[in-house]
């Protein structure tokens, strides 16, 4: 490659600094070099080019963002503007998600507080945020009176068990006249359909199995997540549209959002190629062979991710808690909102879809 060639990219000519910048000239005029230009990168690829009206975007979200309020700060607007499709979460984020929507406090604390002081004093922590041990019990006995409703007496997926308790957190929230919307609510009043890829790890799920020794009936279908998961990333693709993906951390939901492509291509052998878009902010390495830290070129060689659409992938390596409210703030600033999807009021067709062109294609062979 030619010296002219190399040289041909924008110069490195900051914008200075001052009071008012904007947060979309912050991004674009001074995030020049290292992970500052991997999350400019990410914003710009997030708002330009996986917001286009035909692209369907998933979520997965891991860590502990719900208990800081990302939730309510950024991924409640991103689902009230149309910029969320789907989201794959652990149940630990719902379930602190819930304290909010059911009037629960969470507090500014530090991770420099004897942890045996708080213990003594009933204060529980995650890093530096304490709030009080009975949040825990409240939010445990919310979510077991909710069980105990009839609709919860039968076999269903994920999607179809946080919508149902969105409804209830929703009508706790309107009762407190809160005026915000937790994740779950938004999530139910927008028809976006959330996924958690290991129900039983997570305070839910906990809850669900304490009610099974009750004699409840409840039971989480995974195979049903699987196959929905799947129509959905299917469906976008078969009609002439794209499939984006937006990773918040990585570990089980990152894989459950990719194995999509794999379910479709390997398993199912239906023709494929990919994830046409991929954003992952995240503080793995991908050198230790964790998830966490695996690349689009790494999952392009599971058929995940396109190839030819590496590039059209970004990986910023920093914490989700910068990274997250600083690409909200940039897509809702230069995007206006789109029409809501509305998938999970169509899941069930898609799920037909699926099946119907797997079989199809099993009777050929």
């Amino acid at each position: 490659m030619s010296q002219a060639k190399l040289l041909r990219s924008p110069r490195i000519d900051p914008l200075p600094i001052a009071p008012g910048i904007s947060v979309v000239d912050l991004v674009d005029r001074c995030f020049l070099a290292y992970n500052a230009a991997r999350l400019r990168e990410a914003c710009q690829l997030f708002a330009r080019r996986m917001l286009e009206p035909d692209v369907t975007v998933g979520l997965s979200l891991t860590g502990a963002l719900s208990p800081a309020g990302l939730a309510a700060s950024c991924l409640v607007p991103l689902i009230e503007a149309g910029f969320v499709d789907w989201i794959v979460s652990t149940g630990a984020n719902l379930y602190h998600d819930t304290h909010f929507g059911i009037g629960l406090t969470m507090h500014q604390g530090s991770p420099a507080v004897s942890d045996v002081e708080l213990r003594k004093q009933g204060v529980v922590r995650i890093y530096d945020i304490f709030f009080d041990y009975e949040v825990l019990l409240k939010t445990d006995a919310f979510y077991r009176q909710v069980i105990e409703q009839p609709e919860f007496q039968q076999e269903m997926s994920t999607a179809e068990f946080h919508y149902k308790v969105g409804a209830y957190v929703r009508q706790r929230e309107d009762a407190l006249g809160a005026g915000k919307r937790s994740l779950l609510s938004a999530a139910h009043l927008a028809g976006v359909p959330i996924y958690t890829s290991s129900p039983g790890d997570s305070s839910i799920g906990m809850n669900v199995a304490a009610m099974e020794l009750r004699g409840n009936r409840l039971r989480f279908n995974p195979s049903r997540d699987v196959n929905e998961t799947a129509a959905i990333v299917w469906d976008a693709k078969r009609g002439g549209g794209k499939s984006a993906v937006l990773i918040l951390g990585g570990g089980s939901p990152k894989n459950f959002v990719l194995q999509t492509e794999p379910q479709i291509q390997e398993v199912l052998g239906l023709a494929e190629k990919g994830h046409d878009f991929f954003v992952q902010i995240t503080d793995a390495r991908p050198d230790t062979g964790g998830l966490s830290g695996a690349t689009p070129n790494e999952a392009v060689s599971w058929g995940k991710i396109d190839p030819e659409a590496l590039p059209d992938t970004v990986v910023c390596y920093t914490d989700s808690t910068i990274g997250l409210p600083i690409l909200t703030a940039y897509a809702t600033a230069t995007r206006g909102p789109r029409k809501v999807r509305r998938l999970y009021d169509r899941r069930t067709g898609l799920y037909e879809e699926l099946r119907k062109s797997y079989l199809a294609g099993a009777m050929a062979e």
